[in-house]
Protein backbone atom coordinates (compact mmCIF):
# COMPACT_ATOMS: atom_id res chain seq x y z
CA UNK A 1 0.00 0.00 0.00
CA UNK A 2 1.34 3.01 -0.75
CA UNK A 3 1.57 6.25 0.88
CA UNK A 4 0.33 9.26 0.21
CA UNK A 5 3.52 10.73 -0.10
CA UNK A 6 4.36 8.23 -2.05
CA UNK A 7 1.61 7.54 -4.09
CA UNK A 8 1.92 11.74 -4.82
CA UNK A 9 5.55 11.07 -6.21
CA UNK A 10 4.83 8.20 -8.53
CA UNK A 11 2.09 10.65 -10.05
CA UNK A 12 4.06 13.54 -10.42
CA UNK A 13 7.26 10.90 -11.69
CA UNK A 14 5.18 9.42 -14.51
CA UNK A 15 6.93 10.38 -17.41
CA UNK A 16 8.05 8.01 -20.43
CA UNK A 17 11.17 6.69 -20.44
CA UNK A 18 12.81 7.06 -23.06
CA UNK A 19 13.63 11.00 -24.30
CA UNK A 20 10.69 11.72 -26.64
CA UNK A 21 12.86 14.51 -28.81
CA UNK A 22 16.28 15.72 -28.56
CA UNK A 23 15.13 19.02 -29.84
CA UNK A 24 16.10 21.92 -27.86
CA UNK A 25 15.21 25.84 -28.36
CA UNK A 26 17.31 28.82 -29.73
CA UNK A 27 17.63 30.33 -26.33
CA UNK A 28 20.87 29.44 -24.77
CA UNK A 29 21.92 29.08 -21.47
CA UNK A 30 24.08 31.49 -19.86
CA UNK A 31 25.22 29.02 -16.32
CA UNK A 32 29.14 29.18 -15.84
CA UNK A 33 29.66 25.38 -15.83
CA UNK A 34 27.67 25.12 -18.79
CA UNK A 35 26.21 27.26 -21.82
CA UNK A 36 23.89 25.11 -23.93
CA UNK A 37 20.09 25.00 -25.65
CA UNK A 38 17.11 25.26 -22.97
CA UNK A 39 14.72 22.39 -23.36
CA UNK A 40 10.97 21.45 -21.99
CA UNK A 41 11.86 17.44 -22.48
CA UNK A 42 12.34 16.26 -19.57
CA UNK A 43 13.49 12.74 -20.46
CA UNK A 44 16.66 11.32 -19.58
CA UNK A 45 19.30 10.04 -21.74
CA UNK A 46 19.65 6.55 -21.37
CA UNK A 47 23.25 5.30 -22.59
CA UNK A 48 23.38 3.15 -25.37
CA UNK A 49 20.08 4.38 -26.21
CA UNK A 50 19.93 8.01 -27.10
CA UNK A 51 23.10 10.10 -28.95
CA UNK A 52 24.37 12.97 -26.89
CA UNK A 53 23.89 15.98 -28.63
CA UNK A 54 27.48 18.17 -28.78
CA UNK A 55 25.86 20.27 -25.66
CA UNK A 56 23.05 18.78 -23.74
CA UNK A 57 19.91 20.70 -23.12
CA UNK A 58 19.51 22.14 -20.26
CA UNK A 59 15.63 20.94 -18.88
CA UNK A 60 13.41 23.55 -17.24
CA UNK A 61 9.73 24.46 -16.76
CA UNK A 62 9.69 28.11 -16.32
CA UNK A 63 11.58 31.13 -17.62
CA UNK A 64 13.48 33.23 -15.06
CA UNK A 65 9.89 35.08 -14.78
CA UNK A 66 8.56 32.02 -13.40
CA UNK A 67 6.28 31.74 -16.38
CA UNK A 68 5.63 28.48 -17.46
CA UNK A 69 7.35 27.49 -20.74
CA UNK A 70 5.50 26.53 -24.14
CA UNK A 71 5.70 22.80 -24.06
CA UNK A 72 6.36 22.55 -20.43
CA UNK A 73 4.52 19.95 -18.02
CA UNK A 74 4.55 21.44 -14.85
CA UNK A 75 4.63 18.44 -12.03
CA UNK A 76 1.40 18.39 -10.27
CA UNK A 77 1.65 19.84 -7.07
CA UNK A 78 -1.21 21.27 -4.63
CA UNK A 79 -0.94 25.12 -3.04
CA UNK A 80 0.11 23.25 0.43
CA UNK A 81 2.79 21.85 -0.97
CA UNK A 82 4.41 24.29 -3.22
CA UNK A 83 3.98 27.25 -0.28
CA UNK A 84 6.25 24.84 1.56
CA UNK A 85 8.84 24.39 -0.86
CA UNK A 86 8.93 28.33 -1.14
CA UNK A 87 8.87 28.56 2.65
CA UNK A 88 11.65 26.46 3.17
CA UNK A 89 13.94 28.06 0.71
CA UNK A 90 13.70 31.08 2.52
CA UNK A 91 13.93 29.59 6.06
CA UNK A 92 17.37 28.19 4.42
CA UNK A 93 17.93 32.30 2.96
CA UNK A 94 16.86 33.14 6.75
CA UNK A 95 18.97 31.61 8.45
CA UNK A 96 22.58 31.90 5.76
CA UNK A 97 22.20 35.75 6.49
CA UNK A 98 21.83 35.53 10.80
CA UNK A 99 25.30 32.69 11.09
CA UNK A 100 27.26 34.05 7.96
CA UNK A 101 26.82 37.29 10.33
CA UNK A 102 27.57 35.48 13.65
CA UNK A 103 30.95 34.30 11.73
CA UNK A 104 31.73 37.37 10.72
CA UNK A 105 31.45 38.45 14.27
CA UNK A 106 33.41 35.63 15.47
CA UNK A 107 30.80 33.51 17.20
CA UNK A 108 31.40 30.68 14.60
CA UNK A 109 34.39 29.05 13.29
CA UNK A 110 33.14 28.37 9.82
CA UNK A 111 30.01 28.82 7.90
CA UNK A 112 28.33 27.79 4.22
CA UNK A 113 25.30 29.42 2.80
CA UNK A 114 23.69 28.42 0.12
CA UNK A 115 22.83 31.65 -1.55
CA UNK A 116 21.56 31.21 -4.86
CA UNK A 117 21.26 27.63 -4.86
CA UNK A 118 17.97 26.96 -2.47
CA UNK A 119 16.24 25.23 -5.49
CA UNK A 120 18.21 22.53 -5.84
CA UNK A 121 18.12 21.11 -2.33
CA UNK A 122 14.78 22.30 -1.51
CA UNK A 123 13.01 20.58 -5.16
CA UNK A 124 15.08 17.63 -5.16
CA UNK A 125 14.31 17.06 -0.69
CA UNK A 126 11.01 17.88 -1.61
CA UNK A 127 10.44 14.86 -4.69
CA UNK A 128 12.17 12.17 -2.32
CA UNK A 129 10.36 9.75 0.32
CA UNK A 130 11.03 10.66 3.43
CA UNK A 131 12.94 6.87 4.33
CA UNK A 132 15.15 7.83 1.27
CA UNK A 133 19.12 8.11 2.70
CA UNK A 134 20.39 11.77 2.12
CA UNK A 135 24.03 11.81 1.36
CA UNK A 136 24.33 16.03 1.40
CA UNK A 137 28.07 17.52 0.43
CA UNK A 138 27.37 20.88 2.51
CA UNK A 139 25.01 23.10 0.62
CA UNK A 140 21.84 20.59 0.77
CA UNK A 141 20.73 22.67 3.99
CA UNK A 142 17.30 22.90 2.33
CA UNK A 143 16.39 19.32 2.00
CA UNK A 144 17.40 18.57 5.68
CA UNK A 145 14.89 21.53 6.83
CA UNK A 146 12.11 19.57 4.25
CA UNK A 147 12.22 16.60 6.38
CA UNK A 148 11.81 18.91 9.59
CA UNK A 149 15.14 19.44 10.84
CA UNK A 150 14.87 22.81 12.89
CA UNK A 151 16.74 25.83 13.17
CA UNK A 152 17.71 24.96 17.18
CA UNK A 153 19.04 21.96 15.86
CA UNK A 154 21.53 23.36 12.76
CA UNK A 155 22.02 26.11 15.67
CA UNK A 156 23.03 23.63 18.54
CA UNK A 157 25.62 21.97 15.76
CA UNK A 158 26.69 25.01 14.23
CA UNK A 159 27.55 26.62 18.00
CA UNK A 160 29.05 22.87 19.23
CA UNK A 161 27.07 22.46 22.88
CA UNK A 162 26.44 19.59 24.79
CA UNK A 163 23.14 20.01 22.40
CA UNK A 164 25.41 18.88 19.41
CA UNK A 165 24.64 15.23 18.13
CA UNK A 166 27.72 15.42 16.36
CA UNK A 167 29.28 16.10 20.20
CA UNK A 168 31.71 18.61 18.59
CA UNK A 169 33.48 16.74 16.13
CA UNK A 170 32.40 18.31 13.20
CA UNK A 171 32.90 21.65 11.37
CA UNK A 172 29.57 24.20 11.60
CA UNK A 173 26.97 23.08 9.08
CA UNK A 174 28.20 19.49 9.14
CA UNK A 175 24.92 18.51 10.07
CA UNK A 176 22.97 15.43 9.54
CA UNK A 177 19.84 13.11 11.44
CA UNK A 178 19.97 9.53 11.37
CA UNK A 179 16.19 9.83 12.71
CA UNK A 180 15.68 11.54 9.28
CA UNK A 181 17.53 9.25 7.25
CA UNK A 182 20.29 12.42 6.21
CA UNK A 183 24.06 11.49 6.95
CA UNK A 184 25.80 13.62 8.39
CA UNK A 185 28.18 15.80 6.55
CA UNK A 186 31.91 15.25 6.16
CA UNK A 187 34.97 17.44 5.32
CA UNK A 188 37.06 14.92 3.40
CA UNK A 189 35.93 15.88 -0.20
CA UNK A 190 33.45 13.19 -1.94
CA UNK A 191 33.59 10.42 0.30
CA UNK A 192 29.66 10.50 0.68
CA UNK A 193 29.42 9.62 -3.07
CA UNK A 194 30.93 6.15 -3.13
CA UNK A 195 28.98 5.61 0.55
CA UNK A 196 26.10 6.21 -0.80
CA UNK A 197 26.09 3.44 -2.85
CA UNK A 198 26.14 1.07 0.10
CA UNK A 199 22.83 2.64 1.34
CA UNK A 200 21.63 2.28 -2.10
CA UNK A 201 22.68 -1.35 -2.65
CA UNK A 202 21.51 -2.28 1.04
CA UNK A 203 18.01 -0.93 0.34
CA UNK A 204 18.02 -3.15 -3.19
CA UNK A 205 19.00 -6.10 -0.95
CA UNK A 206 16.67 -5.40 1.73
CA UNK A 207 13.74 -5.50 -1.03
CA UNK A 208 12.62 -1.79 -0.50
CA UNK A 209 11.45 0.78 -2.60
CA UNK A 210 13.56 3.06 -1.48
CA UNK A 211 16.75 4.82 -2.67
CA UNK A 212 19.93 7.44 -1.75
CA UNK A 213 20.85 10.74 -2.99
CA UNK A 214 24.23 11.81 -2.94
CA UNK A 215 25.37 15.75 -3.22
CA UNK A 216 28.27 16.84 -4.81
CA UNK A 217 29.95 19.86 -6.70
CA UNK A 218 31.37 20.22 -10.02
CA UNK A 219 34.37 20.71 -8.20
CA UNK A 220 34.09 17.67 -6.61
CA UNK A 221 33.35 15.21 -9.49
CA UNK A 222 37.59 16.07 -10.22
CA UNK A 223 37.81 14.02 -7.34
CA UNK A 224 38.67 10.16 -7.51
CA UNK A 225 36.24 8.92 -5.39
CA UNK A 226 33.70 10.56 -7.84
CA UNK A 227 34.39 7.82 -11.04
CA UNK A 228 34.56 5.14 -9.24
CA UNK A 229 31.48 5.63 -7.16
CA UNK A 230 29.93 6.08 -10.90
CA UNK A 231 31.29 2.93 -12.01
CA UNK A 232 29.99 0.88 -9.18
CA UNK A 233 26.63 2.06 -9.09
CA UNK A 234 25.98 1.43 -12.88
CA UNK A 235 27.79 -1.71 -12.56
CA UNK A 236 25.68 -3.24 -9.65
CA UNK A 237 22.70 -1.46 -10.56
CA UNK A 238 22.86 0.67 -7.20
CA UNK A 239 19.44 2.48 -7.03
CA UNK A 240 22.06 5.93 -6.22
CA UNK A 241 20.70 9.16 -7.53
CA UNK A 242 23.97 11.65 -8.54
CA UNK A 243 23.14 15.08 -7.77
CA UNK A 244 25.91 17.22 -8.92
CA UNK A 245 25.37 20.86 -7.98
CA UNK A 246 26.97 22.89 -10.94
CA UNK A 247 27.31 26.11 -9.74
CA UNK A 248 29.96 27.58 -11.78
CA UNK A 249 32.75 27.79 -9.07
CA UNK A 250 34.16 25.17 -6.57
CA UNK A 251 37.12 26.82 -4.08
CA UNK A 252 39.15 29.05 -5.77
CA UNK A 253 38.34 27.62 -9.00
CA UNK A 254 36.39 28.80 -12.53
CA UNK A 255 34.84 25.98 -14.07
CA UNK A 256 37.57 26.69 -17.23
CA UNK A 257 40.73 25.72 -15.07
CA UNK A 258 37.85 22.72 -14.08
CA UNK A 259 37.32 20.91 -16.69
CA UNK A 260 36.80 21.55 -20.77
CA UNK A 261 34.01 18.88 -21.44
CA UNK A 262 30.43 19.96 -21.30
CA UNK A 263 29.91 19.22 -18.06
CA UNK A 264 29.23 17.04 -15.60
CA UNK A 265 25.84 15.18 -16.96
CA UNK A 266 27.85 13.58 -19.89
CA UNK A 267 29.69 11.37 -17.97
CA UNK A 268 26.71 9.80 -16.07
CA UNK A 269 25.99 8.32 -19.88
CA UNK A 270 29.46 7.65 -19.91
CA UNK A 271 29.74 5.83 -17.47
CA UNK A 272 26.16 3.52 -18.51
CA UNK A 273 23.50 5.49 -16.59
CA UNK A 274 20.35 7.55 -17.89
CA UNK A 275 21.64 11.35 -17.05
CA UNK A 276 20.06 14.78 -17.30
CA UNK A 277 20.89 18.46 -17.06
CA UNK A 278 18.28 20.68 -15.42
CA UNK A 279 17.74 24.46 -14.57
CA UNK A 280 18.85 24.50 -11.12
CA UNK A 281 17.20 27.82 -10.51
CA UNK A 282 14.04 26.20 -11.85
CA UNK A 283 12.65 24.60 -8.47
CA UNK A 284 9.88 22.88 -10.96
CA UNK A 285 12.31 20.90 -12.86
CA UNK A 286 14.66 20.39 -10.37
CA UNK A 287 11.73 18.22 -8.67
CA UNK A 288 10.63 16.70 -12.01
CA UNK A 289 13.74 15.36 -12.77
CA UNK A 290 14.36 13.98 -9.25
CA UNK A 291 11.13 12.16 -9.00
CA UNK A 292 11.88 10.83 -12.39
CA UNK A 293 15.29 10.00 -11.07
CA UNK A 294 13.57 8.33 -8.11
CA UNK A 295 11.34 6.20 -10.25
CA UNK A 296 14.05 4.93 -12.35
CA UNK A 297 16.20 3.93 -9.35
CA UNK A 298 13.21 2.13 -7.57
CA UNK A 299 11.45 0.54 -10.58
CA UNK A 300 14.52 0.30 -13.30
CA UNK A 301 17.18 -0.47 -10.76
CA UNK A 302 19.33 1.79 -12.23
CA UNK A 303 21.34 4.77 -10.94
CA UNK A 304 20.94 8.06 -12.51
CA UNK A 305 22.73 11.59 -12.93
CA UNK A 306 21.40 14.84 -12.38
CA UNK A 307 23.47 18.64 -13.49
CA UNK A 308 21.54 20.76 -11.62
CA UNK A 309 23.20 24.30 -12.93
CA UNK A 310 23.44 27.25 -11.06
CA UNK A 311 24.94 30.08 -9.51
CA UNK A 312 26.88 30.36 -6.16
CA UNK A 313 26.09 33.98 -5.37
CA UNK A 314 28.51 33.68 -2.23
CA UNK A 315 32.04 32.49 -1.81
CA UNK A 316 32.78 29.06 -1.25
CA UNK A 317 32.62 29.32 3.04
CA UNK A 318 33.88 31.88 5.21
CA UNK A 319 36.90 31.32 4.45
CA UNK A 320 37.22 31.95 0.66
CA UNK A 321 37.89 35.02 -0.71
CA UNK A 322 35.83 34.89 -3.62
CA UNK A 323 37.40 38.22 -5.62
CA UNK A 324 40.50 36.24 -6.47
CA UNK A 325 38.87 34.24 -8.83
CA UNK A 326 35.47 34.67 -9.40
CA UNK A 327 34.42 36.65 -13.02
CA UNK A 328 33.31 40.18 -13.20
CA UNK A 329 31.62 40.73 -16.38
CA UNK A 330 27.85 39.76 -16.74
CA UNK A 331 26.87 37.25 -19.40
CA UNK A 332 24.48 39.95 -20.12
CA UNK A 333 24.40 43.94 -20.71
CA UNK A 334 22.33 45.71 -18.51
CA UNK A 335 23.96 44.39 -15.16
CA UNK A 336 26.73 45.61 -12.81
CA UNK A 337 28.39 42.27 -12.83
CA UNK A 338 28.01 38.67 -12.98
CA UNK A 339 26.80 38.36 -9.70
CA UNK A 340 24.00 41.07 -10.08
CA UNK A 341 22.71 39.31 -13.07
CA UNK A 342 22.21 35.77 -11.08
CA UNK A 343 21.31 37.73 -8.19
CA UNK A 344 18.19 38.50 -10.72
CA UNK A 345 17.30 35.19 -11.44
CA UNK A 346 17.43 34.23 -8.34
CA UNK A 347 15.24 30.47 -7.34
CA UNK A 348 13.40 32.62 -4.41
CA UNK A 349 12.24 35.19 -6.68
CA UNK A 350 11.57 32.92 -9.18
CA UNK A 351 9.40 30.35 -7.32
CA UNK A 352 7.47 33.41 -5.85
CA UNK A 353 6.74 34.71 -9.05
CA UNK A 354 5.35 31.40 -10.63
CA UNK A 355 3.27 31.48 -6.75
CA UNK A 356 1.73 35.24 -6.43
CA UNK A 357 0.34 34.51 -10.39
CA UNK A 358 -1.29 31.76 -8.95
CA UNK A 359 -2.62 33.85 -6.36
CA UNK A 360 -0.51 31.64 -3.38
CA UNK A 361 2.42 33.91 -2.25
CA UNK A 362 2.58 37.82 -2.08
CA UNK A 363 5.03 39.81 -0.96
CA UNK A 364 3.57 40.95 2.13
CA UNK A 365 3.48 37.02 3.39
CA UNK A 366 7.17 36.96 2.30
CA UNK A 367 7.84 39.94 4.57
CA UNK A 368 6.17 38.50 7.48
CA UNK A 369 8.07 34.65 7.28
CA UNK A 370 11.10 36.66 6.69
CA UNK A 371 10.89 39.07 10.19
CA UNK A 372 9.39 36.04 11.88
CA UNK A 373 12.23 33.19 10.78
CA UNK A 374 15.15 35.72 11.48
CA UNK A 375 13.79 36.45 14.88
CA UNK A 376 13.72 32.68 15.35
CA UNK A 377 17.35 31.87 13.50
CA UNK A 378 18.63 35.15 16.50
CA UNK A 379 17.04 33.34 19.22
CA UNK A 380 18.10 29.98 18.49
CA UNK A 381 21.88 31.16 18.00
CA UNK A 382 21.70 32.79 21.37
CA UNK A 383 20.29 30.12 23.42
CA UNK A 384 22.65 27.76 21.61
CA UNK A 385 25.61 29.66 22.80
CA UNK A 386 24.11 29.70 26.32
CA UNK A 387 24.26 25.70 26.41
CA UNK A 388 27.81 24.53 28.07
CA UNK A 389 30.01 22.07 25.52
CA UNK A 390 29.85 18.66 25.45
CA UNK A 391 31.73 17.06 27.34
CA UNK A 392 36.05 16.65 26.94
CA UNK A 393 35.50 12.38 27.05
CA UNK A 394 33.25 12.50 23.91
CA UNK A 395 37.04 12.73 22.49
CA UNK A 396 37.45 8.93 23.05
CA UNK A 397 33.58 7.69 22.62
CA UNK A 398 31.78 6.44 19.55
CA UNK A 399 34.40 4.93 17.66
CA UNK A 400 35.80 1.41 19.26
CA UNK A 401 32.93 -1.22 21.21
CA UNK A 402 36.08 -1.00 23.68
CA UNK A 403 38.39 1.81 24.31
CA UNK A 404 41.92 0.56 23.52
CA UNK A 405 44.67 0.64 25.77
CA UNK A 406 46.20 3.57 24.13
CA UNK A 407 43.13 6.34 23.94
CA UNK A 408 42.38 4.97 27.46
CA UNK A 409 46.04 6.32 28.15
CA UNK A 410 45.51 9.44 26.36
CA UNK A 411 41.89 10.37 28.14
CA UNK A 412 44.20 10.09 31.71
CA UNK A 413 46.86 12.10 30.27
CA UNK A 414 44.14 14.73 28.80
CA UNK A 415 43.06 14.70 32.62
CA UNK A 416 45.72 14.87 34.59
CA UNK A 417 46.58 17.90 32.04
CA UNK A 418 43.30 19.85 32.92
CA UNK A 419 43.94 19.28 36.68
CA UNK A 420 47.38 20.59 36.68
CA UNK A 421 46.21 23.98 34.90
CA UNK A 422 42.88 24.12 35.75
CA UNK A 423 43.47 27.92 35.97
CA UNK A 424 43.79 27.81 31.99
CA UNK A 425 40.84 25.88 31.33
CA UNK A 426 38.14 28.22 32.28
CA UNK A 427 35.18 27.08 29.75
CA UNK A 428 35.64 23.43 31.22
CA UNK A 429 33.51 22.84 34.05
CA UNK A 430 35.31 21.22 37.14
CA UNK A 431 32.54 18.50 36.69
CA UNK A 432 33.66 17.44 33.09
CA UNK A 433 37.42 17.35 34.37
CA UNK A 434 36.64 15.30 37.57
CA UNK A 435 34.21 12.52 35.40
CA UNK A 436 36.75 12.73 32.73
Amino acid sequence: MLSKAAARLSTAAARPVRRLSTAASSEVSRFVGAQSPYTTDGGFYYPHVHDLPAKMPVFRVMDDEGVIVPGAVAPELDQETCVRMMETMVNVNEFDKVFFDAQRQGRLSFYFTNRGEEAQAVGSGAALAPEDWLWPQYRELGAIFWRGYTYEEAANQCCHNELDMTKGRQLPMHIGSPEKHCMYVKSNLGQQVPAANGAAYAMKLLGKERCAITYFGEGCASEGDIPSALNIAAVHGCPTIFFCRNNGYAISTHTDDQYKSDGIAPRGVAFGMPSIRVDGNDILAVYAATARAREIAVREGQPTMIEAMSYRINSHSTSDDDTKYRREESPEPGYDSERAYWEARSPILRFGKYLAAKGWWSAEHEEQLRKGMRKRAITALNDAEKVPQPHPKHLYTDVFDSVPWHLEEQQAALKDHLQRYREHYADISTEHIETL
